[in-house]
Order: structure tokens, then C-alpha cells, then sequence
């Protein structure tokens, strides 16, 4: 054990015994970007399991065939944090996972994964850091109820904001209803949630995350966003996982609950996660502004978003993974479809924010992912086709791909140049075939975790939603 890893050792059996720790929660992320967790009585908290780690059955969860399952979990000693959702003293670990024979980190381990990626970033003499800032678009509901089987298949939503749902609460609020579409930054009365979110972004902080601002988002059925603060790349992703580990907690502590599907009423406005990225060098050094350029980009940062909307159908396989998030991804409307950047059309899949002016804020903002996504391999997929596009010198501007703030205005010919996001997940996989040498690079990714997703989410997901009847079909060919 490193010196680094005996004082954090040290500090955590300090914390055990002055806070009356009773047990050590030691959570990992599933291929979905799932969290699954092992507790441990503190008792057996001890060296060996930061030196052999602690075993796990990697066939049960995904990452493994039966055969060949014994997979280890290793405690990041740096993550842990006082979980206030255990009505026992509890202490949470993020863990990396290795394998159980040799204990190298196991290629399929999603934070591992992004480990590798940063680290090539570095090698590639291209910056040392990037930071993170992701936006967190959710649904606060009273109660859902679903249910699909061969016989029976059906969502049922209610939501105490909306005028439809108002109807199916005995004591519902005094009409202080949200109007369809028009929730955005709405005040109370009508934003009934704005107390839970408060306790929300108090939890975040007493666990270290620091959020901008929350607000009411334009949904009207209870639709919420939480906007975090720049961070670096792992403690951005761990961040975003516990943020939502703390919202869907602490909204089901109130009796309701959370989602953030991409797009679950038809007819509202759908949950996106948007993520701000910009690169760091070695002394923290700016590396996408350029005082000189018109916007403030360097060269760099032109071929960084080149490379982006270069990958862009390939990298939505990672960044939008869902059947789902093709609801949201609509064209002709508000969704951001077209592969350009621009300074604020909200059809865009890239902006430029024009308020982060100053050289340490100078970035961009990738608007199509959503929260579907395992978020160590989208924030990972981005980065690798940020430093493809970097390598090759695919410049976005000379590439006519922007800025742009209204294609309409464009001509057919110019518009025809814009690239456009796949319209179904299983289009994304087809392109995620055809074009995945970028996240291969430096071993970050791997054919067998590139083919192993595409298989799963193929098979898992796209094809039994094809094959299944929906209510809808009902609706229009019952009686045929």
C-alpha cells in the first residue's frame, strides 16, 4: 500500500470510529451506467480488501460469461462519502473493477474505461485535463404505474402540476396548474417542487458537489433541472451518478418518484443532458480559447467540436443508447438534430455559450445526450472524438459546419453539408459498426466492449421493441 493510500486509509478508520460507522457501501456502475452495490459490515473493512478487493459474480451483472464470471471490486478510497439515505451510519465507495486472477482493471469496467481515456489525452500532448459540466433534465412524478406483457400493456402518469392529471387527486392543489409547455423558471405556487430540489442540491453539497443553480423546466408535468459546475473528468462522472442516486432517493423519501427518461409524456418536452466540455493543459493552462478568434476558439477547439460532429452518428450509440431517446431526438422541432455548432439555435447539437467569455470558461456545449446514457463511456466516447477530430485537423469552421444560429436560412446545398443525428438507436449501432476506429485508439475502447454493446442493446432493447404491439396500434388498427 502507497503512502497516498495508507493516509486515506488512516483518515476513513478515523471517521469509522468517531462517527459509529456501522457498514462500508462499495458501489460500482453497471454496462448501463446502473449503479449496483456489496456492503460489508465495518468489521471487515480492513487492508486486503484495498490490496484483493472484493469478489463479485461479473456474469450476473453483464460483464461476463458464467463460465469465466469472478470479477473483483476495488475501493477508490478518494470517493467516500457519508451516505444520507442509510438509516445505519454508512460509509459509500466508488470502486473500480479488475479482474479476480491478476487484479488489472478489467477493459469492460465503465470507470476504467475513463480512466484510460484521460490518460490518453494525456499522451497525446493535446491537454492534460478536461472538465465536465453536465445539466440534469428530470420528471418529478406523483405516481407511475406500467406493465407489459403478452396480454397487457399500458403507462399510467400522475402529475399534481398538470391540468390533465389535476382530476386524480383527491386533495389537489388550489389550480395553480402549470399551462402546457410554459414551465420554465415558473415560481411557486405553482413550482410544487422547488423545496425538494433545495434538499436535493443540500445534499449534493454536504457531499462535495457543487451545483450553479436548479430550477422548473418548461415541462408542465412536473419537469426539474439541476445544473452542476465545471469539474474534472472522473470526479464530473462519479458526481453525476451520485446526483442522481441522491434525486431519485430523496424524491421517493417524499412518496413520489423521479425519472429521467428522455421522453416520457408524448406531447412535452423531453429530458436531455447537456454536457459543457473544455480541455486543460499541463498548468491548467486554457486550452480552447483563442483571444484572437471572433468567438474565442483556438484552433484547437474548431477541430476538437470537427471532430465531435465528424463521429457525431457514431458517438449517439453512447451518448443517446435508448429507444427512447429517439422520442426526444425529433426533427423539425426544438431537438438538437443537425451536427452544427452555433451561438444559440436550440437546433443545434453544439453551442458556443456566449456568457463564458473569460479563458478559463472558454468551451462548448454537446446538447443531444441524455441521461440513457453510462456516462463514463459517453463523457469517454466525446473525448476520444474530440482528439480524432484534434488529429486529423478536422476543422469545424472550414468544414462549413457553423456557427450557425438558424439552418432555415441556409441554402439546400449548405444544408445538405450539416450532418444529422440517427433517427432510432438501432441506426446509431449501424454507424457505431461502421465507424469506431476513433474510440479504439490508445486501447481506451475495444472490439469486444464496442461489439459486446451493440449486440446487448440490439437485442435487449431495438429488436423487442419492434416486435411488440403497442397501445397505439390499438388505437389505429384494432378495428381494421
Amino acid at each position: 500500500m502507497d503512502k497516498m493510500t495508507a493516509d486515506q486509509f488512516k483518515k476513513i478508520q478515523t471517521q469509522i470510529s468517531d462517527s459509529h460507522i456501522e457498514m462500508i457501501d462499495l458501489k460500482f456502475v453497471d454496462l448501463h451506467g446502473k449503479f449496483r452495490h456489496v456492503t460489508l459490515p465495518v468489521k471487515s473493512f480492513n487492508e486486503s480488501v484495498l490490496e484483493e478487493g472484493v469478489g463479485f459474480d461479473g456474469s450476473s451483472v453483464g460483464f461476463k460469461s458464467v463460465k469465466s464470471g469472478d470479477m473483483c471490486l476495488i475501493p477508490d478510497l478518494t470517493t467516500s462519502f457519508m451516505d444520507p439515505f442509510w438509516d445505519v451510519p454508512t460509509i459509500s465507495l466508488f470502486c473500480n473493477i479488475v479482474e479476480a486472477d491478476t487484479r488489472i482493471p478489467f477493459i469492460g469496467d465503465p470507470r476504467s474505461i475513463a480512466i484510460r481515456a484521460l490518460s490518453y489525452l494525456g499522451e497525446s500532448g493535446i491537454g492534460s485535463e478536461v472538465y465536465i459540466l453536465p445539466e440534469f433534465e428530470f420528471n418529478i412524478f406523483d405516481s407511475v404505474v406500467y406493465q407489459t406483457d403478452p396480454h397487457e400493456s399500458y403507462f399510467q402518469i400522475s402529475s399534481r402540476e398538470s391540468t390533465r392529471c389535476s382530476r386524480d387527486f383527491d386533495s389537489p392543489m388550489p389550480g395553480f396548474w402549470i399551462p402546457h409547455q410554459s414551465g420554465y423558471h415558473y415560481a411557486p405556487p405553482s413550482d410544487a417542487f422547488k423545496d425538494i430540489r433545495t434538499t436535493i442540491v443540500n445534499h449534493a453539497s454536504n457531499l462535495g458537489i457543487d451545483v450553479k443553480y436548479h430550477h422548473h423546466e418548461v415541462g408542465a408535468s412536473g419537469q426539474q433541472e439541476i445544473e452542476l459546475t465545471l469539474s474534472s473528468m472522473i470526479k464530473a462522472c462519479d458526481q453525476s451518478m451520485l446526483l442522481r442516486y441522491i434525486i431519485k432517493n430523496e424524491v421517493l423519501a417524499h412518496g413520489l418518484t423521479a425519472t429521467f427518461m428522455p421522453k416520457p409524456i408524448l406531447g412535452e418536452a423531453g429530458n436531455g443532458m447537456h454536457v459543457h466540455m473544455r480541455l486543460a493543459g499541463q498548468a491548467d493552462e486554457p486550452v480552447f480559447y483563442d483571444p484572437n478568434d471572433e468567438l474565442g476558439l483556438s484552433e484547437i477547439a474548431y477541430c476538437f467540436i470537427g471532430g465531435i460532429i465528424t463521429h457525431g452518428r457514431s458517438l449517439a450509440a453512447f451518448t443517446n443508447p435508448s429507444t427512447n431517446s429517439y422520442r426526444r431526438l425529433i426533427k423539425g422541432f426544438e431537438a438538437p438534430t443537425n451536427l452544427f455548432f452555433s451561438l444559440g439555435s436550440r437546433n443545434s447539437a453544439i453551442r458556443i455559450p456566449k456568457y463564458a467569455t473569460a479563458p478559463e470558461k472558454k468551451r462548448f456545449e454537446f446538447r443531444s445526450p441524455d441521461a440513457t446514457c453510462n456516462i463514463y463511456f459517453a463523457i469517454s466516447a466525446m473525448l476520444m472524438a474530440g482528439l480524432d477530430g484534434v488529429k486529423n485537423g478536422i476543422h469545424a469552421r472550414e468544414n462549413l459546419w457553423g456557427p450557425f444560429n438558424d439552418i432555415n436560412h441556409l441554402s439546400k446545398k449548405q444544408i445538405r453539408n450539416i450532418p444529422t443525428l440517427p433517427e432510432s438507436l438501432e441506426e446509431a449501432l449501424e454507424y457505431l459498426s461502421k465507424d469506431n476506429g476513433y474510440l479504439k485508439a490508445g486501447g481506451v475502447f475495444t472490439n469486444e466492449l464496442i461489439n459486446g454493446w451493440r449486440k446487448i442493446k440490439s437485442e435487449k432493447e431495438v429488436i423487442p421493441i419492434k416486435n411488440s404491439p403497442t397501445p397505439l396500434e390499438y388505437s389505429l388498427y384494432f378495428n381494421c
